[in-house]
């Protein structure tokens, strides 16, 4: 590929996740919410059980932080990904454009980036809007496990 072939790529297709700027690795998060759901680690299998249950600060109507910027104030245990997270953690959905650059495929037609919608997630039912509760309202994550990461990596039944 040429340097002119690349200045005509978008910047996905021709950095590393370690190359790009904060602003290019911002605009990679899709805004389904689905990294936001709370995990349950089974202790003897270490298989990965997936609720629809969101972290508190989870806006459930645009599917963002409500307080991104501030979030370890308030979820101390919130995992910041970073480009080696990106191909280490498991239980990232196999839609999230971090994990999918890492394995070396190419973001979905849906996502804002090439839709130029920022809804277009919400619109082909990828992210968690009206699938999802807040922690804030259950009182036991185990009543609502949805599924396993190794069953094909989807936090809800749809």
């Amino acid at each position: 590929m040429t340097e002119t072939d690349k200045e005509k790529q978008p910047f996905w297709r021709t950095k590393r996740l370690y190359e790009m700027s904060e602003a290019e690795w911002e605009s990679l998060c899709d805004g389904c919410g689905q990294c936001c759901l709370h995990k349950l680690e089974d202790v003897d299998s270490g298989e990965i059980a997936v609720t629809n249950v969101a972290c508190k600060l989870l806006d459930m109507k645009s599917c963002r932080c409500s307080s991104y910027a501030n979030r370890w104030d308030f979820v101390p245990d919130c995992v910041q990904l970073t480009p080696e997270k990106a191909s280490d953690l498991g239980w990232l959905p196999e839609t999230c454009a971090y994990r999918l650059l890492a394995e070396g495929k190419d973001l979905h037609d849906w996502h804002p980036l090439l839709s130029g919608d920022a809804d277009s997630v919400h619109k082909a039912g990828i992210s968690v809007r009206d699938n999802a509760v807040s922690e804030v309202e259950i009182d036991d994550l185990e009543d609502h496990v949805t599924g396993w990461i190794l069953d094909g990596n989807n936090p809800f039944d749809r």
